[in-house]
């Protein structure tokens, strides 16, 4: 499924963050990701009803965040920092 005009598309961070507020985990991996330097986009999938249907098809119909789309067009569920730097890396 392509979720249309994200910054993956559109080439503006290497990775886009699928979250909502209240999310701890994602709360966690953004301080992260902003510690170690890593830009991204974010989108709020209880604002952006795409946005949680994309998030839906990359697990298994699940609304689970954080969700992590990456410019290569993968995915990757609550990832560690680690996981994350990794796959940028590759």
């Amino acid at each position: 499924m392509t979720f249309p005009t994200t910054a993956v598309e559109l080439g503006m961070a290497d990775l886009t963050v699928y979250s909502t507020t209240w999310c701890g985990f994602c709360r966690r991996l953004k301080l992260q990701l902003d510690q170690a330097g890593i830009a991204y986009d974010e989108i709020d999938i209880e604002r952006t009803p795409d946005a949680a249907r994309f998030v839906e098809s990359a697990n298994g119909g699940n609304q689970t965040v954080p969700t992590l789309a990456f410019r290569d067009g993968t995915t990757l569920t609550n990832p560690s920092l680690a996981e994350v730097r990794s796959h940028l890396a590759a």
